[in-house]
């Protein structure tokens, strides 16, 4: 039976909050109306994921070039902040709004 392999950048603790994260965004926009599906929805989804996937990419490199990496990463964080206001201000969720 073959082992599972693990890389050492989904032990940290960050990555692992950044999927639970992408895991939410993609609950909380099956509620954004259709016309969003290639618009906002779509733009709010690669950005969380984007996340996961710079800081995925960038461990294991040197501290300047991870450094580079979380940047980008928080960078998309803040991306997906102007969404949230965004779809916040069109009604499109609430506190309340799940899955």
């Amino acid at each position: 039976m073959a082992s599972e392999v693990i890389f050492n950048f989904e032990k940290l603790n960050v990555y692992q909050k950044s999927l639970d994260f992408v895991d939410e965004v993609y609950l909380l926009v099956k509620n954004f109306p259709k016309e969003e599906l290639y618009g906002l929805s779509s733009q709010y989804k690669r950005a969380a994921l984007s996340i996961s996937l710079n800081t995925g990419e960038g461990q294991g490199s040197s501290d300047a070039q991870f450094n580079r990496y979380l940047n980008i990463a928080l960078d998309s964080l803040k991306e997906c902040v102007v969404c949230s206001t965004v779809a916040h201000r069109q009604s499109y969720y609430n506190q309340s709004t799940r899955s």
